[in-house]
């Protein structure tokens, strides 16, 4: 039975992360009018350095904020790290959501975006973060859901190393082609942002990855 404090917690941490989506809304649509008038598209906009230096900032703290707010909104180990994966989720969803409200992009979930910039851009179709965003937030719930009974229940090595090894597949279905572009005839990186254009997505080690991040939730789900 959640307790009506936990209940609390989790009503302000969804209202928080649907704040911080539009907050990251706001500015790549700013971003968008200085650098993309016309319409976001591949290849990349070079950015001046202090711009993309403070952006790289940006994303860095973003990710602190939503980090912060899992640990201060929660009150065990499992609790923290669900809060936390739940924000980013949600944050990262309603991301989307108030980007097709506000400029009726993006057209589908297969149009293609610039997902992060630590430490090379993530690029990938929509629909592949979306995806993302879904397991974490079931993975939150079991862990919210078990720490109820349970509250010194963790994952265990087993449930990590799943977890670990599927996010660096997904992340590497984001950012392998962009590495490999760049590392042709020694590009300098400016040189390859401006002229990579993304034409294909290693659907097959994103699905490696997503299937692993769900086995580690079973596994979990099944101990606890």
């Amino acid at each position: 039975m959640i307790s009506s404090d936990l209940r609390d917690r989790i009503i302000w941490l969804i209202v928080f992360s649907i704040a911080m989506g539009f907050l990251e809304t706001a500015v790549v649509v700013y971003l968008r009018e200085l650098y993309y008038p016309d319409g976001f598209a591949f290849p990349l906009t070079v950015m001046n350095e202090r711009v993309a230096i403070v952006e790289l900032l940006r994303e860095a703290a973003t990710v602190i904020m939503l980090l912060g707010v899992g640990v201060l909104a929660g009150r065990t180990y499992n609790q923290r790290l669900a809060f936390f994966i739940a924000s980013f989720a949600i944050w990262d969803l309603f991301y989307y959501v108030f980007l097709k409200l506000l400029l009726g992009w993006p057209e589908s979930f297969f149009t293609w975006d610039i997902l992060f910039l630590i430490p090379v851009p993530w690029i990938g179709p929509v629909l592949a973060p979306c995806i993302i965003s879904v397991t974490m937030l079931l993975l939150a719930a079991v862990l919210v859901r078990k720490d109820v009974a349970s509250p010194d229940l963790r994952l265990n090595k087993k449930e990590w190393t799943y977890l670990l090894i599927g996010s660096s597949a997904v992340v590497g279905s984001w950012t392998i082609d962009y590495i490999q572009y760049s590392q042709q005839a020694g590009r300098t990186i400016s040189t390859a942002i401006s002229t990579f254009v993304p034409t294909h997505y290693n659907w097959f080690t994103f699905g490696v990855g997503e299937a692993l991040l769900l086995a580690a939730v079973y596994l979990f789900w099944r101990r606890a």
